[in-house]
């Protein structure tokens, strides 16, 4: 199977809920294998200010650029965001796996509006999230002595699905190799390049 990972930031020393027009910096990157087999990075700009539950309108347009520019289509596409959890059952990793025809999976360090159990303290541990009555993801132990995350359902994606691409894709770390890439490949290009006007 191959995943991708996709993650964006903004420049350092921002606070607040931002602007739209702020400069981001977004990633994508390709793990098969166990390694990383393609890379892009993509500069563009916010959508809008930060708001709960809006997240698409920041960072969705520059995520959806960045990860069309990869070489290869990848199975499942790992987002920064969420999927069925959310007020409408629309969150950014539902939203983008729309548009790129992708399967996706949220990944967040705690759910937006389903409430759950953390599971037991045991790695590949999980326990469900639910949310109006359905289950829309679940906490999952990737690291046993280590706060878990939330795999969340999103396009063409089940809660089960998103849990078992979850612990699939974690190796040494916490976080999801090919979104851990894609942060750190973001984080990376903020700092050693400075972002010029489009």
């Amino acid at each position: 199977m191959s995943a991708a990972g996709c993650f964006v930031v903004f420049p350092r020393g921002k606070s607040g809920r931002g602007a739209e027009g702020d400069s981001a910096i977004a990633a994508a990157v390709i793990v098969k294998g166990g390694r990383a087999t393609a890379t892009r990075i993509v500069w563009g700009h916010a959508g809008a200010p930060y708001s709960a539950g809006l997240l698409y309108l920041r960072e969705g347009q520059v995520l959806e650029q960045v990860v069309r520019q990869l070489p290869d289509r990848p199975d499942v596409l790992v987002v920064n965001g969420t999927g069925l959890d959310h007020p409408r059952h629309a969150g950014m990793a539902l939203h983008l796996g729309y548009l790129l025809d992708l399967p996706t999976v949220g990944v967040t360090h705690r759910p937006l509006c389903s409430e759950g159990q953390w599971p037991d303290d045991e790695k590949r541990s999980i326990s469900p999230l639910t949310y109006d009555g359905q289950v829309v993801g679940y906490w999952v132990r990737t690291r046993r002595d280590a706060r878990p995350l939330v795999a969340h359902a999103a396009w063409r994606t089940s809660p089960e699905t998103a849990a078992e691409v979850v612990l699939s894709t974690t190796t040494r770390f916490r976080t999801p190799e090919p979104l851990r890439l894609a942060r750190q490949l973001a984080r990376i290009s903020r700092s050693s390049t400075r972002p010029h006007k489009l």
